[in-house]
């Protein structure tokens, strides 16, 4: 994606809506990168086919939200200092967003598309990921009931979402009478998984919930293969998607699985309509679609939706009009509570190259 130079100061400048475009490029979730562009890309293009934002041309800034979180959140707060953005947008994780925060919440309307770790309140900020109680909670109920998952070992990065969704889950376990055997969460960028491997034999669990990201997750689901680990312990990731699978391989899916609103397999009449459209515009080669470019496109074009149906980009109003806006999406009809989004949750076993919707486990 190219991002055309900003003329500050310009007619022009002033009309086009500039949006932060916050997205892993590099780093472990730079895996992501090529289908958040792509997605992004497709929602500029039906943007500017129909009447932009308000009225007016649209521009995605592109910020690599795969760099340290203080560096992000310190270029988005110079956009919006100098006046050279609207508004934020992407995925990216909880640190980075955090940061953000940190530094300019409350000031931009900021749509947040990744997967979240529960209630937030910062006037402007929309979460449009699965939550906990949505996505993690039925699909633990679900292997419990489908494939006798009941010992439970968290491995995760050791960052804000991984830490907070591991409570939650536990909380869950124990109240479901299910067993947690314990949890353990490394640095980003982990490459040494040989302690966590010794330590997952000794604990004689009968499945691990993986909150590993991007490249990391890659690397684990190899080795956790090549250790035969793979034939005892039943798999599942809140974040895994296509990319990461095609990353791990054949040799080293079995018995794993994912929950999202959306995969790249899943047949309802909006997702073959997104997938026609993305690949009309985009062609044949274009990167994988998942959920997490997915949720890019539907970041961008629920921003729209609420600046539309406010009158404004100014936080104030914006935040005023949310309540209650439904929206068409690629993952059917989207209604906003509470800054957040309910979406219906399907559960995807892990193929030889991707991902198999198996059941729905959350209906709206």
């Amino acid at each position: 994606m190219t991002v055309r130079p900003i003329a500050v100061g310009t007619d022009s400048a002033r009309r086009t809506v500039r949006i932060a475009y916050v997205v892993p490029v590099q780093g472990i979730a730079g895996i992501f990168g090529p289908s958040c562009e792509a997605c992004g890309e497709l929602a500029l293009a039906e943007l500017h086919s129909a009447d932009g934002i308000l009225g007016r041309p649209v521009e995605l800034v592109v910020i690599d939200g795969g760099r340290a979180p203080s560096q992000v959140a310190q270029e988005v707060a110079q956009l919006w200092r100098t006046g050279r953005i609207d508004a934020i947008a992407g995925w990216h994780i909880s640190a980075v967003r955090k940061e953000i925060l940190r530094l300019v919440g409350g000031q931009l309307p900021y749509v947040y598309a990744a997967l979240h770790e529960g209630e937030f309140r910062t006037p402007g900020l929309f979460m449009i990921g699965e939550s906990p109680s949505s996505q993690v909670m039925p699909a633990l109920d679900w292997l419990r009931r489908n494939r006798s998952a009941e010992r439970w070992c968290v491995v995760g990065n050791d960052y804000i979402w991984p830490r907070q969704l591991a409570s939650h889950a536990v909380a869950h376990l124990a109240g479901t009478r299910m067993i947690h055997c314990g949890s353990t969460f490394l640095p980003l960028g982990t490459r040494d998984f040989e302690p966590t491997l010794r330590w997952l034999e000794t604990t004689a669990c009968d499945a691990v919930l993986v909150l590993l990201i991007g490249d990391d997750a890659v690397r684990f689901g190899r080795v956790f293969a090549r250790r035969g680990l793979d034939t005892t312990m039943v798999r599942f990731s809140p974040i895994l998607e296509e990319n990461q699978v095609l990353g791990m391989g054949a040799a080293a899916t079995a018995n794993m699985y994912a929950a999202a609103g959306y995969f790249d397999s899943l047949v309802t009449a909006a997702t073959v309509d997104f997938a026609g459209r993305y690949h009309r515009v985009l062609g044949d080669t274009a990167p994988v679609l998942n959920s997490i470019g997915q949720s890019c496109y539907e970041a961008i074009t629920l921003l729209a939706a609420l600046a539309d149906r406010a009158g404004s980009l100014a936080v104030s109003p914006i935040q005023a009009a949310a309540d209650g806006l439904v929206m068409d999406a690629t993952r059917g009809t989207l209604r906003l509570t509470d800054n957040r989004v309910d979406q219906d949750i399907y559960l995807a076993s892990a193929g030889a190259l991707d991902l198999d919707v198996v059941d729905r486990i959350h209906r709206v």
